[in-house]
């Protein structure tokens, strides 16, 4: 892996040069390269983190799944990503189609997550207004923190109780059956969740995106193509005027280009 923006500094020697055009960066480097702005929470607010995989063509997942489009250090910083947050926040059609599980607590970050006052592993946080969920897989029943499932007041209210009869924390984050991104990111927030991590999908990013609560985009874009329907990264209605996002940091490893982006 290596740095292509922003230029590391500090790479004035030969050894170090050659250090910068490639090698394998460990995971507390990464963690530094990705840690999230001191004190989120401080006014109250979190802060929220898109990270998603797209092809060269702007497919964002190949067979109705993202892991095509991968790659290992796509997946180390994936990990990383986890590493660093409070909760990730996933929509359920993602959840069922990528067989999701709750996340683990990892070595590499527990003291770092202990430092700053995090619970072992990031909690999952499920957006749905179905609440079409199998509360009996390991997402609900192997949790290391309990998963948290997000959804509207009109929701279904034996799947709701059937979510806490297995451990589940129901939020209520809107007035219809979805959720209102800004309730949401704000129930997460008041729940000590300021460092949040969102997978996607594509609709659950995009709602995000339009209703000003992402501040922070990570793309990995991979050096592949594969045509066909599937969607982009972001889908819903258009915002009336694009929102710049400046571009922070470039990493590149086998053709594989590890994007960040905060808003402006």
């Amino acid at each position: 892996m290596r740095r292509l923006f922003p230029p590391d500094r500090s790479a004035a020697t030969p050894e170090l040069l050659a250090d910068r055009e490639w090698r394998e960066w460990n995971l507390d480097e990464l963690a530094e390269a990705y840690a999230y702005p001191e004190e989120p929470g401080a006014s109250g607010r979190a802060w929220l983190r898109g990270n998603m995989v797209s092809s060269l063509d702007g497919a964002a997942h190949h067979g109705g799944r993202s892991q095509p489009l991968s790659s290992d250090a796509d997946m180390r910083i994936f990990g990383v990503l986890r590493g660093l947050a409070d909760a990730v926040v996933v929509g359920a059609e993602t959840v069922r189609h990528e067989g999701y599980r709750p996340a683990r607590a990892r070595k590499a970050f527990a003291e770092r997550r202990k430092a700053l006052g995090q619970a072992p592993a990031p909690a999952i946080a499920v957006v749905t207004a179905s609440l079409d969920l199998d509360f009996a897989c390991p997402l609900f029943s192997e949790p290391v923190v309990p998963t948290i499932v997000l959804t509207g007041a009109a929701h279904h209210t034996h799947r709701a109780d059937a979510a806490r009869a297995a451990g589940a924390d129901v939020i209520i984050a809107g007035d219809g059956e979805g959720i209102d991104p800004d309730r949401a990111v704000q129930a997460l927030a008041d729940r000590g969740h300021t460092r949040l991590l969102t997978e996607g999908g594509p609709r659950l990013l995009g709602q995000f995106a339009a209703s000003g609560d992402l501040d922070e985009l990570c793309l990995t874009l991979a050096p592949l193509v594969t045509v066909g329907a599937a969607p982009r990264i972001m889908d819903g209605h258009a915002i009336a005027d694009p929102e710049r996002f400046t571009l922070t940091s470039v990493l590149e490893e086998a053709g594989f280009l590890f994007t960040r982006y905060r808003r402006i």
